[in-house]
């Protein structure tokens, strides 16, 4: 080490500062009154619906007329007459009840009463399992 010249730093120095106040801070009652104070320049803006509780969509849109003028009915498939009568009476040739005839299936009793009154959205898989259960061809012609 001798004879190598005196030892030099030449690093940087290294300034830690806080944050710059981001948007919400800048809006706080405390930094208005202290730019005012300041003679600072404040730009207040009011905005379209502010503080009120209506949603975007709440306005009426060029395509209110057309929804109201259409008829189409839009309501799912309920399950048919034939099916239903096909369930209860293959259900009743083996004897079984509703919720027994559910647990077979692994599906709830409720599956079962909708579908027998006819308010079941028909599922080909349950009445593919309540064919296999039930030993009957429910589905197609007979």
């Amino acid at each position: 080490m001798s004879g190598a010249g005196p030892i030099s730093q030449d690093w940087e120095p290294v300034v830690i500062r806080k944050k710059a106040p981001n948007a919400a801070a800048k809006k706080d009652e405390k930094a208005v009154n202290a730019a005012r104070r300041a003679g600072a320049d404040i730009d207040t803006v009011k905005k379209y619906n502010a503080a009120t509780n209506k949603a975007a969509s709440s306005s009426t849109s060029f395509n209110t007329k057309r929804l109201d003028e259409d008829t189409e009915n839009l309501a799912h498939d309920r399950v048919p007459t034939e099916l239903k009568k096909a369930i209860m009476q293959a259900r009743m040739d083996k004897k079984l009840t509703q919720s027994q005839l559910a647990q077979i299936i692994n599906e709830k009793p409720q599956v079962i009463q909708e579908y027998e009154s006819g308010k079941a959205i028909p599922n080909q898989q349950i009445i593919g399992k309540l064919e296999r259960a039930l030993g009957a061809k429910l589905r197609g012609k007979k």
